[in-house]
């Protein structure tokens, strides 16, 4: 009886002895007849309940498969959505504004001049760099001439609200030549902007990339870990400025830079 299912088991017909010397007495009282009809109200109840017990009516049976298809495709479009609401949130960067990565300001003490007025800063690493990059420069006839280095926060917010204003500029359309306060490169000190001693009037504009500088710098700056900020179609949405550099000769200033873009990438 183990094996048998409980509603099964608790309508089947008992085989109790004791039924026997009852059906024999009732029998030899009421006779024949009644024993028939006896029987088929003793015995055709439980043979009803059990039927009910073991099958399902077809419409229920369907309801469930529905009910069941149904919670697996809410099971699967909740799984799906999740991915979408994943893949979403990773797109979205809250570190960048603007298409501007946030950079901290380095501290004065781990600047070094570049200019011979003093005014123009640089990483002490990327400083001496640059110096030696220049020279390289003009034993070939070449002037790289240093435009702006490090700036400060406060500097920046000039060059990005106040100038925003007096040309009559959106935030967005300003971000894309001039990076939002705290968001330059120019915080780290291991930014420059480069000029051409001889082509003046190309300087911090698009044609700087015609003059014999930007050639220069081309075929050399890598030698000493300069590397174009902003190219053509740059991933961030900047607009291109072959005039802006940044070091990349240290492990520090490496991973200021491409982590601050690898961040980007993963959000």
């Amino acid at each position: 009886m183990d094996d048998i299912p409980e509603a099964i088991r608790e309508t089947a017909p008992s085989k109790s002895s004791s039924q026997l010397p009852l059906v024999t007495i009732v029998g030899g009282v009421l006779g024949v007849g009644a024993i028939a009809l006896l029987s088929s109200l003793f015995f055709s109840r439980p043979a009803a309940k059990s039927t009910q017990g073991t099958s399902s009516p077809p419409e229920k049976t369907e309801t469930i498969v529905k009910a069941e298809t149904l919670n697996n495709s809410a099971s699967t479009r909740s799984a799906t959505d999740n991915k979408n609401s994943n893949q979403i949130e990773k797109s979205i960067t809250p570190e960048d504004l603007l298409g501007h990565l946030p950079y901290e300001e380095v501290a004065r003490s781990e600047l070094t001049s570049i200019s011979a007025d003093g005014r123009i800063k640089l990483h002490h690493a990327a400083a001496e760099k640059f110096k030696q990059m220049q020279a390289a420069a003009i034993a070939d006839g070449v002037l790289l001439t240093p435009l702006s280095a490090f700036r400060s926060v406060s500097e920046q917010d000039y060059l990005f609200f106040r100038i925003k204003e007096q040309r009559v500029q959106g935030a967005a359309k300003r971000a894309e030549v001039s990076a939002p306060p705290g968001y330059s490169e120019h915080h780290t000190g291991y930014a420059i902007d480069i000029g051409d001693g001889k082509v003046p009037s190309a300087n911090v504009n698009v044609k700087f990339e015609n003059t014999a500088a930007f050639r220069w710098l081309q075929d050399n700056a890598a030698r000493y870990s300069f590397e174009l900020s902003f190219p053509r179609n740059n991933p961030q949405g900047i607009s291109y400025e072959p005039w802006h550099w940044r070091y990349v000769g240290d492990r520090h200033s490496l991973e200021t830079f491409y982590k601050a873009r690898n961040l980007k990438k993963q959000n």
